[in-house]
C-alpha cells in the first residue's frame, strides 16, 4: 500500500490555526482599525453551545459578526467562546474551530471557506474577495507567490 500526503487535511489544520491566532490577538488587544469578522458555522456540529432559541432559528448554519459589541472572547486550541448581542439580548456562544465554515474579514478582502468533499474530508480554500461568495465556483488555480512579493 502506498502512502500519500493528505494536503486537504494539512490545509484544513493550517487555516484553523490561522483563525485561532487571529482571534487570540483580538482577545488580547481588541480589533485593530476597521477589521471585523463574519464567521459562519455549522450549528449542528459537535461541541457547539448556543441558546435553544438561536438553534431553533438557525437549525443548520449561522453567521455571526464580530465588530462593534462583543465581550468575553476566549480562545482555546479547540474553539472560541464569545458573548454577542442578539436584539438587545446578550447570548454566550461556544464555537469549535471544526464547526467553522467561513471566516471573512471584509475590511481587507480576506476570506477562508472550508468545504466538505464527497469523502467527508474538509479542505480550505482562500477567497480573493468576500463579495465573490455569490459568484459561481471556479476550478482551482495555481498562483505564484512572486506576485505577492514587493
Amino acid at each position: 500500500m502506498s502512502r500519500t500526503i493528505d494536503y486537504g487535511n494539512l490545509m484544513h489544520r493550517a487555516m484553523r490555526a490561522l483563525i485561532q491566532e487571529v482571534l487570540e490577538d483580538v482577545a488580547d488587544h481588541g480589533l485593530p482599525g476597521a477589521h471585523h469578522f463574519f464567521i459562519t458555522f455549522d450549528t449542528r456540529a459537535d461541541g457547539v453551545e448556543m441558546a435553544d432559541w438561536l438553534r431553533d432559528r438557525y437549525p443548520a448554519e449561522m453567521t455571526i459578526v464580530i465588530q462593534h459589541w462583543y465581550e468575553g472572547l476566549e480562545v482555546t486550541a479547540e474553539g472560541f467562546s464569545i458573548t454577542l448581542n442578539f436584539g438587545n439580548q446578550p447570548e454566550p456562544l461556544y464555537i469549535p474551530f471544526d464547526a467553522v465554515r467561513t471566516f471573512v474579514d471584509p475590511s481587507v478582502e480576506f476570506g477562508l471557506r472550508f468545504e466538505s468533499t464527497d469523502d467527508s474530508s474538509d479542505e480550505a480554500e482562500m477567497e480573493e474577495d468576500a463579495e465573490e461568495e455569490e459568484a459561481p465556483q471556479k476550478d482551482a488555480e495555481v498562483v505564484s507567490l512572486d506576485s505577492f512579493r514587493k
